[in-house]
């Protein structure tokens, strides 16, 4: 996606190099707000696993959210006592603040974020951050809906995530699975990105993520989990529950103005560094030719309907203008969003004047077209129409989308990449760490 005031993409996905010891790969952050009970458990079991399974270097880190327990002295304790952990103290208290925190602060290429009551089976550690390594996703997710996961957990619970997610694929078509396991992992140079545009500080941080995420065209990997889920758990469900269905409200109005840059996700076309050798092949030329094709198949659709109606009370010719300019403000619409990913209100009615000039040539293709019809025969059949107007609007199709490319929505990004922002260390008040950054 882009609009014409892009400020770049994100680079190509590439696998991870291997490390010298010591250098994390991965970052696990564990968000906890007075946690005593289960914490130096968590931190333990987490770094036994990681040592015996994960071949690179790692970092837990305690995200600490203002805790009034004896969270802190144990967070402090144990990363003093284990270099791999280190122990971040915010004094505000949000999930998605201390995640937004740390993530943004963190040097490490891959950062991930479980809940310490450790409901995820660990076995899924490994295959959620591999994709992320490797190079082949974006971000990745574990799902307690998926067929082959083992969830155990009240009918309360069960009925209350599956509604929540039916209601963001009805509302905000989002596709993936499970949007509030405490279970996911992003890419660094993405979260960079991406978490300044999540405005949550709270439980709906997760979704607001993935939904920006998905609209942004980034891939997101679904593993499915084994969950057992947690009786002590003190989420307060429906409080949680208002403040994501206010949450669902506002990324929704903002997706349908676009005032969302998502074009600062978009991924150049062709990852693979192969792709990279070929010259002389405009990138996105394969998804631009895609969303044109299915445009173009719906808007031929919506004009011989448009066509076929108006012809019940007028002439050929003005059902045909009439069809095709209504057709035509429709698919200069649908390409300038879909197509060239083209987002908000700025260059619209410009953009709609030269679709208009597009229009004008391929009425003349048209108008021509039907003329040469009726100078051939005196009463052509309705199907004869049908078919002499069909070849001629493909024709004038191949020509839309040439002038649409070339100079209705050229591309005009810098293909400089995107300078990294500076992380966000304003709401950091304490550090404790066993391991200097």
């Amino acid at each position: 996606m882009r609009t014409d005031s892009s400020p770049g993409t994100l680079p190509a996905r590439e696998h991870l190099p291997a490390t010298a010891a010591g250098t994390p790969v991965l970052d696990v952050v564990i968000p906890v707000y007075n946690e005593e009970k289960d914490l130096r458990r968590c931190v333990l079991r987490l770094r036994e696993h990681l040592a015996r399974t994960f071949p690179y270097a790692f970092r837990v880190t305690i995200a600490d959210n203002a805790s009034t327990d004896g969270t802190p002295l144990i967070a402090a304790e144990l990363a003093a006592n284990h270099p791999d952990v280190t122990n971040f103290r915010l004094e505000r208290k949000g999930r998605g603040r201390a995640l937004r925190t740390v993530w943004s602060a963190s040097d490490a290429p891959v950062l991930a974020y479980m809940d310490v009551d450790l409901s995820t089976d660990l076995n899924a550690l490994l295959p959620l951050v591999a994709p992320l390594i490797s190079g082949h996703s974006d971000l990745a997710i574990g799902s307690r809906l998926s067929r082959t996961s083992r969830v155990v957990r009240g009918p309360k619970r069960e009925f209350i995530s599956r509604a929540y997610n039916l209601i963001l694929r009805g509302s905000l078509q989002a596709r993936f699975s499970d949007a509030q396991c405490g279970f996911k992992a992003i890419r660094r140079e993405v979260a960079q990105v991406l978490l300044p545009l999540v405005e949550d500080t709270g439980w709906f941080f997760d979704t607001e993520m993935l939904v920006l995420a998905e609209r942004a065209g980034l891939r997101i990997h679904e593993v499915p989990v084994d969950w057992v889920d947690d009786p002590d758990s003190t989420v307060h469900i429906v409080r949680t529950a208002t403040d994501d269905l206010k949450g669902v409200w506002r990324v929704g109005r903002a997706l349908a103005t676009g005032s969302l840059p998502l074009d600062r996700l978009a991924r150049p076309f062709g990852d693979d560094p192969r792709d990279r050798e070929i010259t002389d092949v405009p990138k996105g030329l394969a998804r631009q030719l895609v969303g044109f094709c299915v445009v173009g198949g719906l808007s031929t659709l919506f004009y011989l309907l448009l066509y076929s109606g108006f012809r019940q009370f007028g002439g050929s010719q003005t059902a045909n203008a009439l069809a095709l300019l209504l057709s035509a403000l429709a698919n200069t619409a649908a390409n300038r969003r879909l197509t060239f990913g083209v987002r908000g209100r700025g260059g619209a009615v410009r953009h709609q004047a030269q679709g208009l000039v597009v229009f004008a040539i391929g009425l003349a293709l048209t108008s021509g077209s039907l003329a040469a019809l009726n100078a051939a025969t005196t009463s052509p059949a309705h199907t004869t129409e049908i078919a002499v107007l069909v070849v001629a609007n493909l024709a004038a199709t191949v020509l839309r989308f040439l002038l649409f490319r070339a100079w209705v929505f050229p591309d005009r990004r810098d293909p400089a990449p995107v300078p990294s922002p500076t992380p966000a260390h304003a709401e950091l008040t304490t550090i404790s760490t066993g391991d200097p950054r």
